[in-house]
């Protein structure tokens, strides 16, 4: 039996009215190769002594500061599968996400200035993301540390307060050997900062609104912005 032509009429507006309403996924950007004169971007591990060091709010925040930098204006930093909901991406950080997120296996989200992305190849990554954006391997792991500095053009080592740092010098020297020389950072130094006066190191204060802002993908302030700063100057050169 045929449907009746007011029907008929009502179906067709209703198509018609889906057709404005719902908006068609943008189609996916493809990467293009960087211009020859174009240098490539960094790739930087930041890898802990042990857990707590304080890894992801480092590499987070270094990220954004790298990010800052860039023409892009956004960074790519790696990130742990299933992780709690972020802050809503920048549009630098949302633009670096939908270019990523077509090369990539692991789920790529927009977090303030960062893409975000988890599970991800770590070799397959640098080769996508060095004619686009500065990459950071967040190395929470101290196991991963040697297997990310092989594939780094910058490792920053990152000590917590409690380390000693004969601990550092040794883990550096043995990262040493398969990737660049890592740069020592002593997280939180204020605690620590008579054991670590006569070594070389870069010292970042403890500020829980930095800590926060870097989570949110954003550059934090004050002394620990000044201190990771200083550390984005230092390794933000190519390979």
């Amino acid at each position: 039996m045929s449907a009746h032509p007011a029907g008929r009429r009502v179906a067709s507006a209703l198509t018609s009215a889906a057709g404005w309403l719902i908006e068609p996924a943008p189609a996916p950007e493809a990467i293009e190769p960087a211009p020859a004169h174009c240098e490539p971007r960094p790739v930087v591990a930041v890898a802990g002594l042990r857990r707590g060091s304080g890894v992801t709010t480092l590499a987070r925040a270094l990220g954004a500061a790298l990010g800052v930098r860039d023409p892009c204006g956004a960074c790519v930093v790696t990130a742990a599968a299933g992780g709690a909901s972020v802050p809503l991406g920048l549009p630098a950080g949302g633009r670096l996400s939908r270019r990523i997120a077509p090369f990539v296996e692991g789920r790529a989200r927009a977090c303030g200035r960062l893409c975000l992305v988890e599970d991800a190849d770590r070799v397959c990554l640098s080769a996508v993301a060095r004619g686009v954006a500065p990459l950071v391997l967040d190395v929470s792991d101290p196991a991963e540390a040697a297997a990310a500095a092989s594939v780094a053009d910058h490792v920053v080592l990152v000590a917590g307060p409690e380390v000693e740092p004969a601990l550092a010098a040794v883990v550096a020297e043995s990262l040493g050997l398969v990737g660049p020389p890592p740069l020592v950072v002593v997280n939180r130094f204020g605690r620590a900062s008579d054991r670590w006066a006569a070594e070389p190191h870069v010292p970042v204060p403890e500020s829980r609104l930095a800590a926060q802002m870097a989570g949110a993908g954003r550059e934090p302030r004050g002394p620990v912005g000044q201190a990771v700063s200083a550390l984005a100057e230092r390794v933000g050169g190519g390979a």
